[in-house]
């Protein structure tokens, strides 16, 4: 028999089958190319299945703990002997991960009893110093979720061989912190983290013995938290990227405890993975990354890899992503992928980035043009640069961002940051005939300015040649400023592209890293060669440069320019 696809597999899985034999043989399919659900190693009459993490573990964790490191959230902490919940955390981010313990599957990597046994005595102290603790960072529903998951997921890791007291004592620490989390989840803050903490019920209601009358309560939750966050496109409502891959990271496994424990998988959780899986490939570049849009930090390479190989062909490709607001070009070896999105929810927004009709390209696997990102929780200082309209490749009008910060201290108390608002509207039509040309127009400065943002960008049907045109005017009319305003249109370079002025005017040379080499060219602005910083890295900001078209406007104004690719052994 040929095997399942992925869509047939979700909805095999979604079936109830009334014959123990269809039943197992349903669980077999799904569980392809998945590590099969085991019973525990032990036997567990608290645990009816393991489910599994698909996280990718980092083995070389243990040496580092051996030599007294604990790295977490890019930071790195000099134990010195003491016990990792004795030392001062450096950031929130790193306490929170420390609490989390997803640095288990770095433990169990390491496959050797050392290992376990330092496991077991920091979830036992774990245990002693916080499991009655009901404020703090360690009793946050979205860190309480994950650590449920981490030690569900890792529980014949935690327990295989272990005394009877350690063995129940964290076993009834699982069963305190459950009831914890189901009496705190409603308070976790809008978006991810409260999907994460109704997901780690979910694993918990599933792995479990004794919980099957809790299961229904904890489903119908879940399914009417997805149906608020999974767009109908597959996006996430917070509109960041890289929150897809988290999220298959932990509904992957959990659609499996599903059908490992015989159970029909809720039509709305299939649903989010049949569409959230296009999502993901519509917002790569030509590299395999993630298109840096509203969020996204440095690359999880691995878990990309992982959710992606789930998408097997058998499920259809986006054509657009109008409920995401988001718009992919694609022609030849090239790719653009533009922002043309109004913020998310305020309550949702603190992540959020003033880039709307930003966009990045990509020249096959190399990148051309590719905006800021989000730097690490280590360079968290760096974070409102980031998030400002002029770390993105778009227009900044009189040297502001097109989206406003909001004063709300509630969101800010919990996000580290304040939430954004405005473009309030945001047009845009996708145009796919030989070549690709999208039109869109944001209204972001309207307010101070009186003035529209229109853009126009047409790939051509060979990918070698991108045109674009950038309109300043006003909302149905014409509109004289009282005083002339400043523009810049920022077009920042890969890291590691070079890039040098061109012979004739207002012309630029932009070579690859990998040897492709694009010319420049402008007509109604003055083409700089300026500075840039690159945010997604973990070793913290990093200098490239960037094109900068720079002009004045008295309330009517394009641009037109075009980067073309010029054909290998051309001299300029």
């Amino acid at each position: 028999m040929a095997e399942l696809t992925l869509k047939e597999r979700l909805r095999k899985a979604a079936l109830t089958a009334d014959e123990p034999g269809k039943r197992s043989a349903i669980v077999n399919a799904f569980v392809t190319p998945l590590k099969r659900w085991t019973e525990p190693k032990v036997p567990l009459d608290h645990l009816l299945i393991v489910p599994q993490d698909l996280r990718t573990a980092d083995p070389s964790f243990w040496t580092e703990l051996e030599h007294g490191q604990f790295g977490l959230a890019g930071s790195i902490v000099l134990l010195r002997g003491a016990s990792p919940f004795e030392v001062e955390a450096p950031n929130a981010a790193w306490a929170r991960e420390l609490h989390g313990f997803g640095w288990l599957r770095d433990l169990e990597a390491a496959n050797n009893e050392e290992a376990r046994a330092t496991a077991r005595c920091l979830a036992l102290e774990w245990t002693l110093r916080f499991g009655s603790d009901r404020t703090g960072v360690a009793a946050a529903p979205d860190v309480a979720a994950r650590r449920m998951i981490s030690w569900l997921s890792h529980a014949n890791f935690l327990l295989e061989d272990a005394d009877p007291e350690t063995y129940g004592a964290i076993t009834a620490s699982l069963g305190r912190q459950l009831a914890h989390l189901s009496s705190t989840w409603r308070d976790a803050p809008a978006g991810y983290p409260r999907l994460l903490a109704l997901v780690a019920l979910t694993f918990a209601a599933l792995s479990l013995a004794g919980h099957d009358r809790q299961l229904r309560d904890v489903e119908a939750n879940l399914v009417a938290e997805l149906a608020v966050q999974v767009l109908p496109d597959g996006g996430h409502v917070t509109r960041n990227p890289a929150l897809l891959v988290s999220l298959l990271l932990d509904l992957l496994p959990l659609s499996q405890c599903f059908t490992a424990r015989d159970r029909k998988l809720p039509d709305r959780l299939g649903d989010a993975l049949v569409h959230m899986l296009p999502m993901l490939h519509y917002l790569r570049l030509g590299d395999g990354r993630l298109a840096r849009f509203n969020g996204v930090s440095c690359p999880d390479v691995a878990g990309l890899s992982t959710v992606a190989a789930y998408d097997d062909g058998s499920l259809a490709q986006l054509s657009e992503a109008r409920a995401s607001g988001y718009a992919r070009l694609q022609r030849g070896k090239s790719i653009v992928v533009a922002d043309v999105g109004r913020p998310p929810p305020l309550a949702m927004s603190a992540d959020a980035q003033a880039g709307c009709l930003s966009f990045e390209m990509s020249d096959g696997p190399e990148l051309l043009f590719v905006n800021g990102g989000v730097p690490s929780a280590a360079a968290g200082d760096w974070l409102p640069a980031a998030r400002a309209t002029a770390s993105h490749n778009t227009l900044v009008l009189a040297e502001t961002s097109s989206s406003r910060l909001i004063t709300h201290r509630k969101i800010e108390a919990v996000a580290g940051m304040p939430p954004i608002r405005y473009p309030e509207r945001v047009e845009w039509h996708l145009d796919d005939g030989d070549s690709a040309v999208l039109l869109a127009s944001h209204d972001g400065y309207y307010r101070r300015h009186e003035q529209v943002h229109s853009r126009r960008l047409e790939l051509s049907a060979d990918g070698h040649t991108l045109k674009g045109t950038d309109r300043l005017d006003g909302m149905g009319g014409k509109v004289r400023l009282r005083a002339d305003l400043p523009f810049a249109i920022h077009f920042h370079l890969a890291p590691g592209a070079r890039c040098g002025r061109g012979d004739e005017y207002n012309t630029a040379l932009i070579t690859l890293s990998g040897g492709g080499r694009w010319r420049f060219s402008v007509e109604g602005a003055v083409l700089n060669i300026e500075e840039s910083a690159y945010f997604a890295e973990n070793a913290g900001p990093q200098p490239r440069a960037q094109i900068v078209l720079r002009g004045v406007t008295f309330g009517e104004t394009e641009v037109t320019w075009v980067a073309e690719r010029l054909p290998e052994g051309t001299i300029e």
